[in-house]
């Protein structure tokens, strides 16, 4: 395990916070982490480094990285942007692949293939970054959110159940009223957080949606019942990529939804369910990008 900070990418002043977790052997596979949304992201911490950590010990160099203004990198939450995310993702995906050709000593060997890996409001993050860069063969999808509008709509109540609690009228600071304050440029607190209106706008518009370049997709779910099955929700958008001509790949394992519980929680059924995913993608791509 390797803290450190990533340089600035284009048109940033601010560095990332990354964790890099490196294989002891030959690398087979990279694979960058795109974060979960608010408190799902701190709650998730724990689960996201025994899946890296898993990952690399199966071979794979695996780059966490916190956004602009999260965790332990530079900038303000509150100045924060949605593409701007989206381009954090983008390059820390860049500095991976960076490092690695700095670590392989043979010139003009193929780089391995890279995996984007997003937890819940992650997973948007995950498929607009694989966009952006054209060459991400698979993504691997958490819990995947399948619109942003949902997670937006679920953020912005939790002002609402605050100002109750704290004696306010009801409605007084409801939904409708920060919708309006965000549409009018207007920065809105939400438990703590100050949200821009360009997250804002950015989550809301954003869509799990088909894209040219991905090739596998493995997506992910965790239910706590004995009967283990897919979300409803997952129906549409698998049939959508399917039929994109993507190569799906949908499994739900028991487990806690331990990216909202009370209690900091494992769910070791899905560490390993996705390193058989991972491992099943690199044995797919026999070459990845060239150095």
């Amino acid at each position: 395990m390797q803290p450190q900070f990533l340089p600035a990418g284009p048109g940033s002043a601010s560095r990332l916070f990354a964790v890099l977790h490196w294989p002891a052997g030959p690398v087979r596979g990279l694979v960058v982490h795109a974060p979960a949304f608010g408190e799902e992201m701190n709650k998730a911490r724990r689960m996201v480094a025994l899946q890296a950590r898993a990952l690399a010990a199966a071979g794979h160099a695996v780059l966490v990285p916190d956004l602009t203004g999260c965790g332990d990198s530079e900038g303000d939450f509150g100045q924060a942007t949605w593409q701007g995310w989206v381009e954090d993702v983008v390059h820390a995906c860049q500095c991976l692949r960076q490092q690695c050709r700095e670590r392989n000593t043979s010139q003009g060997t193929p780089l391995p293939p890279l995996t984007l890996w997003g937890l819940r409001a992650g997973a948007l993050l995950a498929a607009q970054a694989a966009a952006q860069l054209g060459d991400v063969p698979q993504l691997l999808l958490w819990q995947p959110a399948v619109a942003g509008k949902p997670l937006l709509q679920q953020f912005l109540r939790l002002a609402a159940v605050g100002d109750l609690l704290g004696g306010a009228q009801a409605g007084s600071a409801g939904t409708a009223a920060l919708r309006q304050q965000l549409q009018a440029g207007t920065a809105v607190e939400v438990a703590g957080y100050n949200v821009h209106p360009a997250l804002a706008q950015g989550l809301e518009a954003a869509r799990l949606e088909p894209l040219a370049g991905v090739r596998q997709l493995a997506w992910l779910e965790c239910s706590p019942r004995e009967e283990v099955t897919l979300s409803p929700a997952a129906a549409a958008p698998l049939a959508a990529w399917r039929g994109a001509g993507c190569a799906v790949q949908a499994q739900a394992v028991q487990g806690p939804a331990f990216w909202q519980t009370t209690e900091i929680e494992d769910a070791p059924a899905l560490i390993q369910a996705t390193l058989n995913q991972v491992r099943g993608q690199v044995l797919t791509f026999k070459s990845g990008v060239r150095s």
